[in-house]
């Protein structure tokens, strides 16, 4: 708990939601002093950027739906064969 302090807080949110929303950096006075707050809210920025790069989201696998719909597609034409040779054959 911070009591009779001024704290400079800088919110950035992710190029990449499917990691993080945002990043929420808590600065020293004497840093946003020296630097600027350009400068500094651009830091911020870059290190979340360097964050997503090094640590992103985990590369696609192929969808569940996919598979689905390709088994789903496969037995509806096994299916029509069966019926077709059952028909054929006269049984």
């Amino acid at each position: 708990m911070v009591k009779g302090t001024n704290r400079h807080v800088i919110v950035v949110r992710s190029p990449d939601p499917r990691v993080f929303e945002e990043a929420i950096f808590v600065l020293r006075d004497e840093y946003v002093k020296e630097r600027g707050a350009d400068q500094v809210m651009e830091e911020a920025r870059r290190a979340a950027a360097d964050y997503l790069r090094k640590n992103g989201a985990p590369a696609r696998r192929p969808s569940k739906g996919l598979w689905a719909m390709a088994l789903g597609t496969f037995g509806a034409l096994a299916a029509g064969i069966a019926w077709l040779v059952y028909h054929l054959a006269g049984v």
